[in-house]
């Protein structure tokens, strides 16, 4: 993981700002909770601003992109936390598990140091319905079948609940599926930088995805195939909360 963000992670900031609805269901979920340990937290989105947070990441390069004034951080990789047992109320991790080494080791530690357990993730049959990855690159979308999401999450962990995230359609956090009511922000090769899943792709096949829909967008064959789509405030795609522990 800390290879790939220290490639791709050089815009990460401008792009992967934390949208507040998001923030707010993951606050929730949070509970009582005074005492947090953010696991593959970047840049910083999404870590509890009115409790004790601690911050992991691998990357360097994200490391140095986090503002000033949030939570302190430690380097180091969802398998090997350097903190005792017990030493959180909650483990929390944001669309990360799919890029740990050892998906069933990092979420082990997450049950060793914190009794509750909250991952954002994904199911991938939730991306069956999303033209980018159905439509125009197949290779995401049976990338993303193969990764570390929602199954193998529950499989691991002792699940309380798992809570659907729809996507608004001005979602600020450009992740995977963010876009889908702004296609044209797909074709902004920055944006797409920031999200891990195309990153990881054939960079031929992505460059040939990207100009078939400009194509399609500029003809309207796009529109005339999704314009139904802009009339929707949000949609599903598949992004679940996992909920787990005591």
């Amino acid at each position: 993981m800390a290879a790939l963000y220290d490639t791709i992670g050089l815009t990460y900031a401008r792009y992967r700002q934390p949208d507040v609805r998001i923030a707010e269901l993951i606050d929730h979920a949070l509970g009582t909770a005074t005492s947090v340990l953010s696991i593959g937290s970047g840049t910083g989105s999404y870590e509890p601003m009115r409790r004790r947070t601690v911050a992991v990441e691998p990357s360097r390069v994200m490391i140095e992109q986090r503002p000033p004034g949030i939570a302190p951080v430690a380097q180091a990789v969802a398998e090997h936390l350097p903190f005792p047992d017990g030493s959180f109320d909650v483990a929390l991790a944001v669309l990360t598990v799919h890029h740990w080494a050892d998906h069933v080791a990092g979420l082990r530690e997450m049950q060793r140091v914190a009794p509750r357990q909250i991952v954002l993730t994904w199911d991938p049959r939730g991306f069956d319905t999303f033209w980018l990855a159905a439509d125009y690159l197949p290779e995401w979308h049976e990338m993303d079948h193969d990764a570390a999401s929602l199954d193998a999450v529950t499989s691991v962990l002792r699940v309380v609940e798992v809570r659907q995230i729809p996507v608004p359609w001005d979602c600020r956090d450009g992740f995977g599926g963010a876009y889908w009511r702004r296609p044209e922000m797909y074709l902004d090769a920055d944006a797409r930088a920031a999200i891990s899943g195309l990153a990881r792709c054939d960079p031929h096949a992505v460059t040939r995805a990207m100009d078939r829909l400009e194509r399609d967008l500029a003809d309207g064959t796009w529109n005339a195939k999704y314009g139904h789509l802009l009339d929707l405030d949000e949609v599903d795609l598949g992004y679940r909360l996992v909920i787990a522990g005591n």
